[in-house]
């Protein structure tokens, strides 16, 4: 074994000399590398209950991971324990800065580690992060990182792919830091009020009352970010406003930060129309699952639309998430892979996939 010098972060590094190296190894090359970890206050919680991070770690890659004191020894295919080398260092970096680590963050370092090797996003500690008044919001998977690189850099951005990927969240995340940060001076925040496949009928209160049920989940995003008495008072003072997509027509959004949440429930008129709302210092956030349409059979999705026209044009940005970004619970993401098959082959038969699947 060759002593290498440890990198920054508390973590010294010792390696098999005959480890191929991660950009041309061999296909059956093995590896072992030994991690030390400088304090070992941090390890129960790096290591998990039991083990379980390093046994879940060892479940996704098909590496061994043996630890003894401050030492994890990863062996294992070349690439694969270069990914969980990756997935260890992250973790800890995280302990060091005093961050939460479960096993929500494990998957999360998992899906960042097991990305494309071209992918320029590395190393990991150079993800994005979206920082609020309850900490740093950082991204979950590769998909994240781009969509939160958009969201700081592009004026108006679309973030379009299946429930449970985060795409609103970090939205209302990236809303609430502009605010704190003085750069926008209010968040708008909207829907169209149309039912998935239930009928409501006639809710008793008055407006607010009544499109409140279809808001809740933004208002659950924002709770998450700021506390609820500033999120009351905000709302009252109107720096916060959360509002039909019916409400938006005939106004100029100067100076905000507004999200159309549920955009493919619009209709080709709706998104035109929330579209070119945009004024001065302002900046847009479009998300929507084009395969979750709820609109009248044969009534077109705008966000279907404009997902067609608008593609590659100057000061917009597309992130498109996929079944392998959901960050929910595990059984999430393997439900919508259940359904996708289960379209895929409805599709090859001819049969029907479903009402409004432009």
């Amino acid at each position: 074994m060759t002593q290498i010098a440890a990198p920054a972060g508390g973590i010294a590094l010792r390696s098999d000399p005959r480890s191929a190296v991660r950009s041309g190894f061999a296909p059956d090359a093995q590896r072992t590398v030994t991690l030390s970890f400088d304090d070992n206050a941090l390890l129960p919680m790096l290591y998990g209950e039991h083990d379980r991070h390093l046994s879940r770690i060892e479940q996704r890659l098909g590496v061994r991971i043996a630890s003894r004191g401050n030492r994890a020894t990863i062996s294992g295919g070349a690439e694969a324990t270069g990914l969980a080398e990756s997935v260890l260092r992250s973790l800890w970096q995280r302990l060091e800065r005093g961050d939460a680590t479960g096993m929500a963050e494990v998957e999360a370092a998992l899906r960042m580690a097991d990305g494309p090797v071209e992918d320029p996003r590395l190393p990991l500690a150079d993800m994005p992060a979206i920082r609020t008044r309850k900490g740093a919001i950082a991204p979950r998977s590769r998909t994240q990182a781009a969509y939160m690189d958009l969201l700081q850099r592009q004026e108006m951005v679309f973030g379009v792919g299946p429930a449970g990927t985060g795409k609103t969240y970090l939205a209302v995340a990236q809303g609430v830091a502009l605010l704190m940060a003085g750069r926008v001076d209010r968040i708008i925040l909207s829907r169209p009020a149309v039912e998935a496949g239930e009928r409501l009928g006639f809710l008793p209160g008055d407006m607010k009352e009544k499109v409140d049920p279809y808001l809740r989940p933004l208002y659950d995003a924002l709770h998450d970010m700021m506390p609820a008495d500033q999120v009351a008072r905000r709302i009252v003072s109107g720096e916060i406003e959360i509002a039909p997509l019916a409400f938006m027509r005939g106004r100029t959004l100067a100076h905000s930060y507004a999200i159309l949440d549920e955009a493919q429930n619009t209709t080709p008129a709706q998104m035109k129309m929330f579209l070119t709302r945009m004024g001065e210092g302002a900046r847009m956030v479009i998300t929507g699952d084009p395969s979750q349409v709820d609109l009248p059979p044969g009534q077109k999705s705008g966000l279907v639309e404009a997902l067609s026209i608008l593609d590659g044009v100057e000061g917009i940005g597309i992130t498109r998430f996929a079944e392998a970004d959901v960050v929910r619970h595990p059984l999430v993401g393997r439900i919508v892979s259940a359904y996708g098959r289960a379209e895929a082959a409805a599709d090859g038969r001819g049969a029907p996939r479903g009402k409004n699947r432009e």
